[in-house]
């Protein structure tokens, strides 16, 4: 298991700036977030090696890359020799990998993040103690703790892997008592360590995404109103529809949690929206995050730069949005009809005064449901945003 670093080690290279043109940096982890990282921080004159075991991984392709797997301790030790500073751009950093990063190399953002969120029991205490609701939710041990929760947060319900889980995996809902024995059984299986949570009726979920950099600068992006299907992100709408007293409220609590978990780079927060108006937060993730891919055309600084400004010290970027928009995934489904759109003229978008913006992330293979890339529609009002998808027919499982 992960531990934390050291308070006064993190506060000793707290003022360490480092220059572009003068820097490389090393990025655990070699998909689309490290890969767009990379592009947005090679235009700002820094280089990247990446460490993937996967060959021609998407970050790879536009970085050098060693390629090893993420617990190879000798590949993990030319990675600190070759770079200045280094980051990840998942969370399953490998324990013994992690500490030995920290020992022969900068890496601003520490390991006592990761060991918070990597546990939602911890990351759910530390929301607490920053001040900051969450769902009701109890520890669960064994079948007798299981039902006794049941009994005292109610139903609807939803019962969790305490570490793992991605998109949805890991998790059961329980919309009856008689339905709580088997979803214990079944995940009890796994021998992962569980918690139940309450199930919050919220009107809609929304993000922030918000950096903290090491000299202790704090700035958060707007807040983003995110729709998913199947437990996978489809759209992000910023500005979110909801009451602006609300996403200024988001914007607080997001600071207010990177600031007490002295976090370093980008942290994403996701958040319900009660009927009643509450906040509760859903999850934390200490990197760039889908729901804000938005930032890469409609703000003055993406989350991709931003990161890079907050782990090398340097000043954090305006965060101003300078135009509508909604992000749409394109999974391996979509993949092929989104790139044969986008070789013609696209008169909906013309129409609807859209100016579609796409990315796609360099993986060699498109498989249903796989995050293969992204568009950001840039639009006067959300709802055209809205609109172009449903008449490309493009996502057509989704809007059926």
């Amino acid at each position: 298991m992960m531990m934390p670093n050291k308070q006064s080690e993190a506060t000793s290279e707290a003022k360490r700036v480092l220059l572009p043109g003068r820097t490389t940096i090393g990025i655990l982890g070699g998909g689309q977030l490290g890969r767009m990282l990379t592009l947005s921080g090679t235009a700002m004159g820094y280089r990247f090696v990446t460490l993937d075991p996967v060959a021609d991984a998407p970050c790879g392709q536009v970085a050098h890359q060693i390629e090893a797997g993420y617990d190879d301790e000798a590949a993990a030790r030319k990675l600190a020799e070759q770079c200045d500073v280094i980051t990840y751009e998942f969370e399953n950093v490998d324990a013994g990998v992690a500490a030995l990063l920290e020992r022969e190399s900068y890496v601003p953002q520490g390991s006592t993040l990761l060991y918070t969120t990597q546990h939602r029991l911890r990351e759910k205490r530390a929301i607490e103690a920053a001040g900051v609701r969450v769902a009701p939710y109890r520890e669960i041990t064994n079948l007798d703790t299981m039902q006794a929760a049941v009994r005292e947060l109610g139903v609807p319900c939803v019962l969790k892997t305490v570490t793992g889980g991605y998109d949805g995996k890991g998790q059961r809902v329980i919309r009856e008592v008689s339905q709580a024995v088997e979803a214990y059984e079944e995940l009890a299986s796994t021998g992962a360590e569980l918690v139940l949570e309450q199930f919050i009726k919220f009107d809609c979920e929304i993000s922030v995404v918000v950096a903290r950099s090491t000299q202790g600068e704090i700035k958060t992006f707007p807040v983003a109103e995110n729709i998913h299907v199947d437990n996978i992100l489809h759209t992000s709408i910023v500005p979110a529809r909801v009451p602006t007293e609300i996403q200024l409220e988001a914007q607080r609590l997001a600071a207010a949690v990177a600031e007490s978990m002295q976090a370093v780079g980008l942290l994403a927060v996701e958040l319900f929206v009660a009927a009643d108006g509450r906040l509760y937060v859903n999850e934390l993730a200490p990197r760039p995050h889908n729901s804000g891919h938005y930032t890469m055309e409609a703000c003055a600084t993406s989350q991709f730069e931003q990161h890079i400004r907050a782990i090398c010290g340097l000043p954090l970027g305006d965060t101003t949005l300078l135009s509508p928009v909604v992000m749409v995934n394109v999974l391996g489904e979509h993949l092929e009809g989104v790139i044969d759109r986008m070789g013609q003229s696209d008169a909906e978008a013309m129409e609807l005064g859209v100016i579609p913006k796409l990315h796609i992330y360099g993986k060699t293979e498109a498989k249903t449901g796989r995050k293969m890339g992204h568009v950001n529609l840039l639009c006067q009002d959300v709802e055209e945003g809205l609109q172009w998808i449903e008449q490309t027919n493009l996502w057509r499982n989704i809007n059926s």
